[in-house]
This record gives C-alpha cells, sequence and structure tokens, in this order.
C-alpha cells in the first residue's frame, strides 16, 4: 500500500474515533459570523447606501445577507471595523 492509502486510512480511523467521541480532534476552528444585515440597520442605511458609502457591491452585500455568500477573512474584518467605527471608515475611504 502507497503511504498516500496509509495516511487516507488512518485519517479515516481517527476521524471515526471523534465522531464516536473515543478521540478528540487536534485543533478546532471556529468560523466567525458577521451580521452585516443588523450592523446595515443600526446604521439607519438602506442596502444601495450602505453598500455606497462603504465601497462595496450591493449584489454581494445581497448575498451576504440573504446567505448566498460566505464572506472572506478581509471582508469580516472589514464589517467589524465598520460596526465599531463607522466614521473612521467613512473618513478613511473618503481620503483615498
Amino acid at each position: 500500500m502507497t503511504k498516500f492509502g496509509q495516511d487516507l486510512i488512518e485519517s479515516a480511523n481517527e476521524a471515526l474515533a471523534i465522531a464516536q467521541g473515543k478521540a478528540k480532534p487536534a485543533r478546532t476552528i471556529t468560523v466567525e459570523t458577521v451580521d452585516v444585515a443588523a450592523i446595515r440597520k443600526r446604521l439607519g442605511l438602506s442596502q444601495d447606501a450602505f453598500a455606497k458609502k462603504f465601497g462595496l457591491s450591493v449584489a454581494t452585500l445581497r448575498d451576504w445577507e440573504q446567505g448566498r455568500r460566505q464572506m472572506d477573512r478581509t471582508a469580516q474584518a472589514f464589517l467589524k471595523v465598520i460596526d465599531r467605527a463607522p466614521e473612521a471608515v467613512e473618513k478613511a475611504l473618503k481620503a483615498a
């Protein structure tokens, strides 16, 4: 059997042990979500106004809000900054 085949069988056995509660995963990854609709509504902006103000595509914003598209980490970070300091983001974007 090849090294790849052995690794694959070992991985499958490890996954089975984790699923059965006999082992713990080596690491877990927590996926953080950003509620862009809540941020937008808290700021009192329509989708069009929010997208325009912060340089986003309206289509992308709609897809995020409706769960049709996942944000990448950069977008998540940008939206977190908008959530906490919208005036700073607006000021920075106007200066550009």
